[in-house]
C-alpha cells in the first residue's frame, strides 16, 4: 500500500517551515482507495516568493483547520503505507517537524519518484516533476498545488511501477522510517552549528577529520551533508561524530584556509586536487620581442609574469576584457603575434605599458598589499597580507586598527605558506569580486 504525498510550505528557515496545504492519496497499486486533499493554517507567515509561486496566501487560510486538528486523519489515512513524493525527503521532514511540534514520532517508510525517475528513466533532461510530467506526456493542472502535483506524482508513479518489471529497483530505493532525516545526534550537532562563512571539520568517533569544506553558511551545508542521498553523503551520515568549525567572515579566508588545511590533514572522504589548480597561464614577459605578445601556455610554463586560469575559454575571457578595458594593441595579441606590419619601437612602448597596466591592476606580483573584507562579527574586519607578491597568512583587526604596516600585520596575522596555488585562489577570486578593499602597506622597518 502506498500514500502519494504532496505538501506545499509556507516556506522560511530550517525546520521552522509549516504545511500550508497537503493532498495524500492512498494507492494500492492498481487505484486510489482514499483520498485527503486540504488546506491548513499554518499558524506562521507565508513567505511572499511562495506565494507568488502557489497562488496561496494568508487571507485564504484563516479559516482552515490547524494541523493539530488534522492530524488524526493523516495517520489514519498513511497507517501501513509507504509514503511516495517526488523529493520524498523534503515532504517527510516538514511533516515529521509537524508531528514532532504535538509531541508525536510520525513514522513512515518513503519511495522517492526523483530517485526512482533517475534510475529508471537515466536519459531524461530534467528529473524535475513538471519537466517529467512533460516529456513522458503526462497531464499536469494546478502547478505548484499539493493535489495537482500528488495527481502528477501519482501517475509518475504509475509509470515507474510498469517499467520496474522485476522490482529490483523498488525494492533498492525503499529507505528506512528514518532515511532523510536528521537523527537526533545530527539534529543536536546541526543545531550548534552557526549560519556564516567560514571551514567546517567533519570527525569519526576517534576525533579524526574525514572530511572538511568551505562555505557561506556552515549549518546549512553540514545539514545538506547529513539529509543529501549520494554515496559521499551516505558514508558522511555513517561515520561523522563530530563537527568542528571555523569562522572566516571572509570568503576568500576560508578558501585559502581550506586549501591549507586539505593539504595538511588530506581528510580521507575529499578529493585533494592536483598539484596545480590552474591548467594555464596567460604570460606578461617581454620574451625578448619589442612587444610582450599575451600568449595562453600551459600551465608547465615557469614565467615570472603570468597570471593562473581554470582553461583556455576563461583565459581567453580575460584577454577579452583586458582589451577593451586597457584599449590593448592588437599586435600584443597572440592573434596579431606574426603580422608582417612594422611597429615603431615608441608604439611598442606605449602597447607594453598597457599590457603591464592589466598586469598590475590583476596580479598581486611583487606587491606589498593587504586585502580587506568583512570579519567574523561587527566592528571587525579580516585581512589577507601579501608580502612582495607572496602570501604571508591572514587575521583580524578592529575597524580603527592600524593596517597600512606589514611589521604590525605580520604580529597577529595566522601564516599560510605560499605557492603558485594560493596566488591563484587570490587571483581568481579578486577577478570576480571587486568589494574587497586593497590597502597598499609600507614595508620600512
Amino acid at each position: 500500500m502506498y500514500a502519494i504525498l504532496d505538501i506545499e510550505s509556507t516556506g522560511g528557515k530550517y525546520n521552522e517551515e509549516g504545511i500550508m496545504e497537503i493532498a495524500i492519496h492512498r494507492f494500492d497499486g492498481r487505484k486510489v482507495v482514499d483520498k485527503f486533499i486540504c488546506l491548513i493554517n499554518p499558524e506562521r507567515e507565508i513567505q511572499p516568493f511562495v506565494s507568488k509561486l502557489t497562488g496561496i496566501n494568508n487571507k485564504m487560510l484563516r479559516s482552515a483547520p490547524k494541523f493539530h486538528e488534522v492530524a488524526k486523519r493523516i495517520v489514519e489515512i498513511t497507517e501501513g503505507a509507504t509514503l511516495v513524493a517526488h523529493n520524498a525527503q523534503f515532504d517527510y521532514r516538514i511533516l515529521r517537524t509537524e508531528f514532532r511540534r504535538l509531541g508525536y514520532d510520525f513514522q513512515r517508510k518513503t519511495l522517492c519518484t526523483v530517485d526512482l525517475s533517475k534510475q529508471m528513466l537515466p536519459e531524461a533532461e530534467s528529473h524535475s516533476l513538471g519537466k517529467l510530467a512533460r516529456s513522458l506526456g503526462i497531464p499536469m493542472s494546478d502547478r505548484h498545488r499539493a493535489n495537482g502535483d500528488a495527481i502528477a506524482t501519482l501517475k509518475l508513479f504509475k509509470l515507474l511501477l510498469g517499467k520496474d518489471s522485476d522490482k529490483s529497483i523498488i525494492k533498492s530505493v525503499v529507505r528506512e522510517e528514518s532515511h532523510g532525516e536528521l537523527s537526533p545526534t545530527q539534529l543536536d550537532m546541526v543545531f550548534n552549528l552557526p549560519s556564516e562563512t567560514g571551514v567546517y571539520y567533519m570527525h569519526n568517533k576517534d576525533g579524526e577529520i574525514i572530511f572538511l569544506g568551505k562555505t557561506k553558511n556552515i549549518k546549512k551545508r553540514v545539514n545538506q551533508h547529513f539529509t543529501n542521498v549520494g554515496s559521499l553523503a551516505r558514508k558522511l551520515q555513517k561515520e561523522t561524530k563530530k563537527v568542528t568549525y571555523e569562522e572566516t567572515g571572509s570568503e576568500l579566508v576560508a578558501l585559502l584556509k581550506e586549501y591549507q588545511e586539505l593539504r595538511r590533514t588530506r581528510p580521507k572522504h575529499n578529493s585533494i586536487a592536483r598539484r596545480k589548480l590552474f591548467s594555464h597561464i596567460i604570460n606578461f614577459e617581454q620574451n625578448g620581442e619589442a612587444h610582450i605578445i599575451l600568449d595562453i601556455e600551459k600551465s608547465k610554463s615557469q614565467p615570472t609574469k603570468k597570471i593562473g586560469f581554470n582553461g583556455v575559454p576563461s583565459a581567453k575571457s580575460f584577454l577579452d576584457k583586458i582589451t577593451s578595458e586597457f584599449d590593448i594593441c592588437p599586435c600584443s595579441l597572440p592573434s596579431h603575434a606574426n603580422s608582417q606590419e612594422r611597429v615603431e619601437e615608441t608604439d611598442a612602448a606605449v602597447c607594453n605599458e598597457k599590457v603591464l597596466s592589466a598586469f598590475d591592476k590583476y596580479s598581486i606580483h611583487g606587491k606589498n598589499i593587504a586585502l580587506l573584507d568583512q570579519g567574523r562579527e561587527t566592528g571587525e574586519r579580516s585581512f589577507i597580507l601579501i608580502k612582495q607578491g607572496k602570501l604571508k597568512g591572514f587575521g583580524f583587526v578592529e575597524l580603527n586598527h592600524q593596517i597600512n604596516n606589514i611589521h604590525i600585520l605580520e604580529s597577529i596575522m595566522t601564516t599560510i605558506p605560499s605557492d603558485e596555488n594560493t596566488t591563484f585562489i587570490i587571483e581568481s577570486y579578486l577577478r570576480k569580486n571587486n568589494r574587497l578593499k586593497v590597502i597598499p602597506l609600507n614595508a620600512a622597518p
